[in-house]
């Protein structure tokens, strides 16, 4: 048998990181080993992808000795950055540089570079529709992740670039799910209109860079957009309402008012959601569900996922 191809997986222990690690390890065919890099190797998740094959090493995307450490001898790796861990467009812009140049110095033939819009090209810094946050931004946690994708290609790194779409995941941790309101009913909230967006389970992210990784050249220097579904606030509303057994009722308000709601993050997501909304064509037509299928022939669609996770969505 041939040896395996080494793909080196940063944030393993993470949802895209681990979705990929997963992916791999869980085909027993697979051409590719997996090298999972996390700074804690001693956790559940790290000791978990060690029982299924995965070698787990040490090191830091802050820390580009650590990382040049981790990609030596590997064929590929799948870069991913943590904005809501920091809430610094800044320090991704400069991971994603180290990465790049960690990836140029160690030969990779392939790499994933989990990125998205640089919603700066299509809503310019002096464009009121939407406030320009932290100095520089529109949606901090697109936008310089979009900006960094020059250094994969400039330093002219084997690059696919790969944007995810929306998790449906976020309604089960993050507080997205439905609320009570003050008539007792249940409301799903989004600043959405009837607009369609493009949703993904987490999981089939990974799935879905296993089979970029998997068709190799072919799609070195495209940039391909995933999605399990594309639907309105009303139509995610009515799945959760068939799948949850209680009536969901959707909730559009104003992106004014969703920045305003308070909790961290707020401004970027109100901004991001906006973003999604009036430039639907050109987020949706970027992210088509039936390459991601291509990809990944196990991809979920919302009404899937939910009957796997709706008791997972906690109805506050």
């Amino acid at each position: 048998m041939p040896e395996k191809k080494i793909i080196t997986v940063f944030g393993a222990t993470g949802a895209q990181g681990g979705g990929v690690a997963r992916a791999i390890l869980q085909d027993s065919d697979s051409a590719f080993a997996v090298r999972a890099v996390t700074r804690k190797p001693d956790s559940d998740k790290a000791k978990a992808l060690a029982a299924m094959g995965a070698e787990v090493v040490t090191a830091d995307i802050d820390d580009k000795e650590s990382m040049k450490q981790a990609l030596k001898g590997a064929y590929g790796a799948y870069f991913v950055t943590f904005f809501w861990a920091h809430f610094s467009p800044e320090k991704e812009y400069a991971e994603a540089k180290s990465m790049a140049e960690a990836a140029k110095e160690a030969g990779l033939q392939h790499v994933i570079w989990s990125t998205l819009e640089d919603t700066r090209q299509w809503v310019p810094l002096d464009d009121n529709r939407m406030p320009t946050l932290q100095g520089k931004y529109k949606v901090p946690h697109f936008d310089a992740k979009g900006e960094a994708d020059h250094f994969f290609t400039e330093s002219g790194v084997p690059t696919t670039f790969l944007r995810a779409s929306f998790y449906w995941d976020n309604f089960i941790y993050f507080g997205m799910g439905p609320k009570k309101g003050e008539d007792g009913q249940y409301y799903l909230t989004l600043p959405m209109d009837d607009k369609k967006m493009a949703g993904i389970a987490s999981e089939d992210i990974g799935k879905c860079a296993y089979g970029i990784f998997k068709r190799g050249k072919e799609l070195i220097g495209k940039t391909i957009g995933v999605a399990g579904d594309q639907l309105t606030g009303q139509e995610m509303a009515q799945a959760m309402s068939k799948a949850l057994g209680q009536t969901i009722t959707y909730n559009s308000i104003s992106p004014e008012t969703y920045r305003g709601l308070g909790f961290p993050g707020a401004d970027d997501l109100g901004n991001m959601f906006q973003f999604y909304r009036d430039f639907d064509e050109v987020c949706n037509s970027a992210r088509d569900v039936s390459f991601s299928k291509a990809l990944n022939p196990e991809l979920k669609s919302f009404d899937t996922w939910l009957a796997e996770n709706a008791p997972r969505i906690p109805l506050e």
